[in-house]
């Protein structure tokens, strides 16, 4: 059976086994072991994977308390919460193995998402929150991403290394380890160990994504603080050295030590071969655009030609969820009114406060009921600038008319905000954006895209067509960020006032048929369906064949993604 823990080798299916590591995985509402995108886009791997039935299996963490829970205070600021979670769906495989931490042993047991329960590929939850474990190595496992860097570097050290001693224990024969992001990148050093330090055998195995050319989201630490937690698995000072350097890069490390690695958008693997060109002996950077489970994702209603019953649908979701957000946070919002939704982390980059520029020229739109603006998401909770940037948009939006704001950003809330929305907004600064996922759920529930021209915009978003691209004459010059500030607020309001507007009110027949076109290009493209086949034959294939064979050659991976000039550089950003 392919979806069960063995396969058999004998049988001539072509397809490697992979093992997908995660830190963090967003399956259903049920199970809050994640934070944002990177999880979303991961359970919707585990998702097509189940549906397709490849032969996967994913691993992460078992957070005892998630990311973190987030309610409003008293004085009507947000706050930070940690609630425990108890998941007696998980299937106890009564399965343990052991890890070095910090020079402590550590234990870790798995749990099993078996596939049947939310039609995934099976899945296996790590946890160190045990009584066998002292207190400390219990709250390893305690907080997804906490801030306290020796618990990361253990996490980190758990999910990888464990992980793969877990899988040899049970006998998953993987031809793949799928490392998603660098935080799993022990397991490559698990296996370096494996094999006597032969890195050329660990290249076989191995597969990297990286996700984002913002420095914050590509670690690096002290390679003797790493050393110490017992993060490479044995491997010398001076090996790491050489494959990360002595401020360790977890994304250098992770394109040294495997034999492809790939970017999550055609643009974003432009930025990301320019960004690494320096890095001597890393693998070749593909370019395999994100997508969302749209089986999970999309509502019925949406799936329909007919222009009338698009509206219609597009109204009744509307109320629905409109009576949710009176019930949670006291206001009305009409179903009859252009409703725009900014829901994402809330990291300074995205600009979340783009939209309140001018603070009279939107008050202007939503006090003639012409707009509704609906935010949500989360901010790390280390991360002050995220969190008095949502503190300062919640208190404007107590005394702001047509203006709301939501705590937290789980499965749930997303998909509810994505059936309410008449535009998705995402407003990150050009190209900081690698894919931004969330849009192409919004786009499955007939919202239309608004975005800045980065991350999967550039290959989905047509506008006047499914939806619309903030862009202008001079995009990539190289010019100071207040100007760039300024010069996408005004292209960005500029398109609602003038495109968006009108057509919303006066213009029905065109706003449906853009509706559908942004419901058929999420259906033709962006369904992880897709993603999943695309990432076996360009990405794992040919680490099973041992070759290239079975996907774009180097070379002409290269020339399809060189621009005919050099005027752009990732440089150019300061």
């Amino acid at each position: 059976m392919v979806n069960n823990v063995q396969i058999n080798k004998g049988e001539p299916m072509g397809l490697p086994n992979v093992a997908y590591f995660s830190m963090e995985i967003a399956i259903d509402q049920s199970i809050a072991t994640y934070s944002g995108g990177l999880g979303f886009l991961a359970g919707s791997h585990m998702l097509s994977a189940g549906y397709l039935q490849m032969p996967m299996v994913g691993v992460t963490m078992l957070w005892s308390y998630g990311y973190y829970n987030q309610r409003i205070d008293h004085e009507g600021n947000v706050e930070v919460a940690y609630i425990r979670k108890h998941y007696d769906f998980l299937t106890d495989i009564n399965e343990f193995v052991e890890i070095e931490v910090y020079g402590e042993k550590v234990k870790v047991k798995a749990f099993k998402l078996e596939p049947a329960i939310f039609d995934t590929c099976p899945v296996y939850f790590l946890t160190t929150d045990l009584e066998e474990n002292s207190e400390w190595a219990r709250s390893i496992s305690h907080k997804l991403y906490d801030g306290n860097e020796k618990i990361r570097i253990a996490q980190e050290t758990v999910l990888g290394i464990a992980g793969i001693r877990l899988l040899n224990k049970i006998g998953y024969k993987y031809d793949c380890v799928h490392l998603n992001e660098g935080h799993a990148l022990p397991a490559a050093f698990e296996l370096l160990n494996e094999f006597n330090g032969d890195l050329a055998k660990v290249k076989e195995k191995v597969v990297f994504t990286t996700h984002t050319p913002v420095a914050a989201g590509n670690e690096v630490h002290w390679v003797d603080n790493l050393l110490q937690g017992g993060f490479f698995a044995g491997c010398s000072r001076e090996k790491a050295v050489q494959l990360g350097g002595e401020q360790f890069s977890l994304t250098v490390a992770a394109l040294r030590m495997s034999r492809l690695a790939n970017a999550v958008s055609q643009l974003h693997g432009l930025v990301s071969n320019k960004m690494w060109k320096w890095v001597e002996g890393r693998c070749p950077i593909r370019a395999i655009t994100n997508a969302v489970n749209l089986h999970y994702w999309q509502d019925d209603r949406m799936k329909t030609d007919n222009l009338e019953a698009l509206l219609e649908a597009k109204k009744e979701m509307k109320k629905e969820v409109f009576e949710f957000i009176a019930n949670t946070v006291g206001k009305r919002l009409d179903p009859n009114v252009l409703t725009i939704t900014w829901a994402r982390r809330f990291a300074d980059y995205k600009r979340a406060w783009l939209i309140f520029m001018d603070e009279n020229r939107i008050l202007k739109l939503l006090n003639e009921n012409k707009v509704q603006l609906i935010f949500a998401g989360k901010f790390h909770p280390d991360d002050v600038i995220g969190k008095e940037m949502f503190n300062k948009i919640l208190r404007s939006s107590y005394s702001m008319k047509n203006v709301v704001v939501l705590t937290g950003y789980e499965l749930d809330l997303s998909g509810k905000l994505k059936r309410a929305s008449d535009i998705w907004l995402n407003t990150p600064l050009r190209p900081f954006e690698a894919s931004g996922t969330s849009g192409m759920s919004a786009n499955a529930n007939g919202a239309l895209h608004l975005s800045t021209f980065d991350g999967w915009t550039v290959e989905g978003t047509f506008p006047g067509i499914n939806g619309y691209t903030i862009e202008y004459p001079g995009l990539d010059d190289n010019i100071p960020w207040e100007e760039r500030h300024r010069k996408d607020y005004e292209c960005m309001m500029d398109i609602i006032e003038n495109q968006i507007i009108p057509t919303y009110y006066n213009d029905k027949t065109k706003w449906a048929t853009m509706m559908r076109q942004a419901i058929r290009t999420a259906e033709a493209y962006f369904n992880s369906d897709r993603m999943v086949i695309e990432y076996y034959n360009r990405l794992y294939k040919p680490i099973a064949h041992g070759s290239d064979e079975g996907g774009v050659s180097d070379q002409d991976y290269q020339a399809a993604t060189t621009p005919a000039t050099d005027a752009w550089t990732f440089s150019n950003i300061k």
